[in-house]
């Protein structure tokens, strides 16, 4: 992609002037974007010295500076590294209807990673495939992605170094990894070259910038600025909206459909009940202890019916967990600055870090459930959830994060009994609303959404776990029976891979 990417300058055109409306225009085009409600991410990489920071600083002269932000992307700091890779560039996100102008990107973890830290042909080749899925998934969301790669010859890179090092307020942006990368530039040109055509897809593809002369620089961004953003905001959604088919190549893990769960005698004998709890409590705390250990994240998703004993049964695998080692999240509808975000936005914010738990008392899992039944997500949107669902969760596994996804199923009766128990008790009303009753009206719909959603995102790496729950405490005990199985493994593995 870069071999003729220097030869494109008219030198008959006075660029300079051109641009200048150029630039008009897309002051005027924040305005359609914030009407729109389209996020717009403009992201520059490129060569050293090659004018990102200059070209950023053009680009938002003309906007009103409360409805962009611009960040400077640096290497991933200790901190940062306790995470998957992906989730600080999530929270970089723009709103719907803002923009965000990026110096370097995600895309530093690829071709740069590729030729400074060592990672694997195979590691690199996932992390294509990854930061693929990521602009697709926001591409879906309706967000525009403007990707600028700057280019400069070698001989061009060299005068423009030492013309910054001969200046004393300057030279100390040239540094001695700036002056490795331009010894060996050919190998870094030809990474960048390989990085630049597996990432550039139609949804978002490549602009290649010739970045040796400023005007035709400025002239070349500005025209794609102005023509995108234009095209953009004159698109419908519904038309601008990239449909994929949902059926693609997860490994499944099958899973009975909830009316072929036997409820009946699926209990405890309370008499034995508190000795089990201890015990499996105990367990859990000996494995949280091992896992911040080995830095094994894990996340845990308690999905069910209402008044199935989701609260309960966190309750108590919490208190078997260090409180300086978990959180537990509970998700309810996304209030407004969620809902200006892709929606798996605010769940890649809570993402644990290494060595520590997130409890998530109800998921994204409500994009395929209630904002499909109650109509708040447009049927295409949510068709489209139950891939992108699959590949979030194959991406934390891929970064080493254990997934339990339990969904507790009570029957309708049993759910009556509940909901009855907690209107006649005052200390319990709180917890029955309106809202709980009109879902039950739709068992049937709910039902057949809950079956379609463990039946297409059960994978091997991420299986649902269906708990009988028509008891509390036979559910409790088996939810712990379940993590303390899969967490022994997980750092059996670990123990024997560190040998």
């Amino acid at each position: 992609m870069l071999e003729n990417a220097l030869t494109n300058k008219n030198k008959s055109l006075d660029y300079k002037d051109m641009t200048k409306e150029l630039e008009k225009n897309v002051y005027a085009l924040q305005h359609k974007i914030r009407e729109k409600n389209l996020p717009v991410i403009v992201l520059l990489e490129g060569w050293g010295a090659s004018g990102k920071g200059s070209l950023i600083s053009d680009m938002i002269q003309m906007l009103d500076p409360r409805f962009f932000k611009v960040y400077s992307v640096m290497p991933a700091d200790e901190a940062e590294r306790r995470y998957p890779m992906m989730k600080r560039f999530w929270a970089k996100t723009p709103k719907r209807g803002t923009m965000a102008f990026m110096d370097r990107s995600w895309y530093q973890e690829l071709a740069i990673a590729k030729m400074e830290e060592g990672i694997s042909d195979e590691e690199y080749s996932r992390r294509i495939n990854t930061v693929n899925t990521f602009e697709r998934q926001l591409s879906d969301d309706g967000c525009l992605i403007i990707k600028l790669f700057l280019h400069i010859s070698q001989k061009e890179q060299k005068k423009r170094f030492l013309k910054l090092r001969e200046d004393s307020a300057t030279k100390w942006r040239v540094t001695e990894l700036d002056k490795k990368r331009h010894k060996n530039y050919e190998a870094y040109y030809k990474q960048f070259d390989d990085m630049l055509m597996k990432t550039n897809t139609p949804h978002c593809p490549w602009r290649i910038i010739d970045s040796t002369d400023r005007n035709f620089t400025r002239f070349q961004v500005f025209n794609i600025l102005v023509s995108q953003i234009t095209n953009a905001v004159n698109t419908e959604p519904a038309e601008n909206m990239l449909l994929e088919e949902t059926a693609h190549h997860f490994e499944l893990s099958p899973c009975p459909k909830l009316s072929e769960v036997k409820l009946e005698g699926k209990t405890v004998q309370p008499s034995k009940y508190y000795d089990l709890l201890k015990k499996s409590q105990k367990e859990i705390s000996r494995l949280h202890g091992k896992i911040y250990k080995k830095k094994i994240p894990v996340v845990m998703v308690f999905e069910g019916w209402d008044a199935a004993g989701k609260g309960g049964t966190i309750k108590r695998v919490s208190y078997a967990l260090d409180p300086r080692g978990f959180e537990a999240v509970p998700i309810s509808a996304p209030d407004k600055n969620e809902l200006a975000h892709h929606y798996l936005w605010r769940f890649w914010n809570s993402i644990p870090k290494t060595g520590h738990i997130t409890i998530f008392d109800r998921s994204w899992y409500g994009r395929v459930m209630v904002e499909k039944i109650e109509g708040f997500t447009s049927k295409e949107r949510c068709a489209m959830a139950y891939r992108e669902i699959n590949e979030f969760e194959q991406e934390l596994t891929q970064e080493g994060v254990v997934i339990l996804k339990f969904w507790l199923h009570i029957d309708k009766d049993e759910q009556l009994r509940r909901f009855n128990d907690r209107m006649s008790n005052p200390e319990k009303q709180w917890k029955i609303t309106d809202e709980d009753w009109r879902n039950r009206e739709k068992w049937d719909q709910y039902e057949a959404a809950v079956d379609e959603m463990i039946a297409k995102t059960s994978t091997a790496a991420a299986p649902w776990h269906i708990i009988e729950a028509n008891s509390k405490l036979y559910a409790r005990l088996k939810v712990m029976d379940v993590i303390i199985d899969v967490l022994s493994k997980k750092i059996k593995n670990a123990e024997k891979n560190d040998k």
